[in-house]
């Protein structure tokens, strides 16, 4: 018996286009129901999706119906039962923020990509780092500061000229955005069960936000990130064509 689908599209007019044209060809049922999850569009509604579906053990095979599409496979109509056949699984945990603002509130948040302090205003942050109880930067002056997973080191990450890292490594990447002080420090690479604590050094003269995938909090003075492992997103690829690949690929383009 075939698996079960379910399709999910972006409110971009090329997925929803494609909705309704594998609406058309082929049977799906509801996402609770499923045994695979489509996902129509682009990285943004791939995680989007993964957020929403985290709750099941369904794995999610994206096509690209946005932009660049890294955590997706190519559009086409055509022989997707087949390619669903064929696909190859990549697992993501994600990471769990823990961000303190300067009214004492708390913001929980997961990021499968990565977690990132930015500065609020025109004065460069002060961040202190914390790795698993020991201080190991007094004080490091910049735009910002992440964490981020394998799955998310060629994103942000790597615009900050983070390293990137193979997926299914034991690794996290600590990776400072535009730091003024230290000057020549790039960053460090953690151990995957690391649990990292950055403290915002005078937090009213230079006030600084948080964001896990696109879920933001302003004026936190301490944020707190551990990868989640009873948490696992499910990516189906072609083969040929999984993460793996790709993240090899990107370092020599």
């Amino acid at each position: 018996m075939p698996p079960k689908l379910a399709l999910l599209a972006s409110a971009a007019p090329d997925a929803q286009e494609a909705l309704a044209l594998l609406a058309r060809r082929y049977e799906t049922v509801p996402v609770e129901e499923a045994d695979i999850i489509i996902a129509l569009g682009g990285d943004g509604f791939m995680l989007q999706t993964l957020h929403a579906t985290q709750h099941l053990d369904t794995p999610v095979y994206g096509m690209n119906r946005g932009t660049v599409g890294f955590l997706m496979n190519g559009w086409q109509a055509e022989g997707l039962r087949e390619r669903l056949d064929a696909a190859e699984m990549a697992v993501l945990n994600p990471l769990r923020m823990q961000a303190t603002r300067s009214d004492g509130s708390v913001f929980e948040a997961l990021a499968i990509n990565e977690v990132s302090l930015l500065r609020q205003g025109a004065q460069a942050a002060k961040l202190r780092i914390i790795v698993d109880g020991k201080q190991r930067l007094d004080e490091l002056v910049c735009d910002g500061a992440m964490v981020s997973t394998p799955a998310g080191s060629t994103a942000y990450n790597y615009s900050a000229h983070g390293p990137i890292l193979p997926i299914g490594s034991d690794v996290l990447a600590l990776t400072p955005v535009a730091a003024f002080r230290p000057r020549r420090w790039r960053g460090a690479i953690l151990p995957k069960d690391s649990r990292v604590r950055f403290e915002v050094v005078d937090p009213e003269r230079r006030p600084v936000m948080a964001d896990a995938d696109s879920r933001s909090v302003r004026n936190v003075v301490r944020v707190e990130i551990q990868s989640v492992r009873d948490i696992a997103h499910k990516l189906l690829f072609d083969p040929g064509h999984g993460l793996d690949e790709r993240l090899i690929r990107e370092q020599f383009v």
